[in-house]
């Protein structure tokens, strides 16, 4: 039995790959530009995150202490801890809507970059 090559590349419309040279198999995994979470969305999320979790803390506590069930307690917070996990850890669209302007390659060109200043330090010299 002969060896195995597998050569794998992202492209733009999919994945592509190759079996020891052979031929090429196109797999299209996703058609959908990814999202990706701007600025914003990141503040949302994390403010969306302490506060879900702060009331499935609340919640578990005073339902644990009123059944007295520490394992309840748990289970409830384990809960909370899921559900918010699900709600701010995908990048959902609601956490793209100020997506940034990024600069064309080629426009990027045209404008001047910035010039770095060296600033010298000099001592003062204190008199006495």
């Amino acid at each position: 039995m002969g060896a195995f090559k597998l050569v794998a590349s992202v492209k733009s419309s999919g994945l592509y790959y190759t079996d020891s040279g052979v031929g090429v198999v196109h797999l299209q995994i996703l058609s959908i530009e990814p999202a990706i979470m701007d600025w914003q969305g990141q503040k949302l999320a994390e403010q969306l995150m302490q506060i879900l979790l702060l009331i499935a803390a609340v919640v578990a506590v005073v339902v644990g202490y009123t059944i007295a069930s520490f394992r309840t307690m748990m289970l409830i917070y384990a809960g909370g801890v899921a559900l918010t996990t699900l709600i701010t850890v995908p990048n959902w669209p609601c956490f793209n809507r100020h997506p940034l302007k990024w600069l064309d390659p080629s426009e990027a060109e045209k404008h001047p970059k910035p010039q770095v200043v060296v600033v010298s330090s000099k001592k003062k010299s204190s008199k006495k």
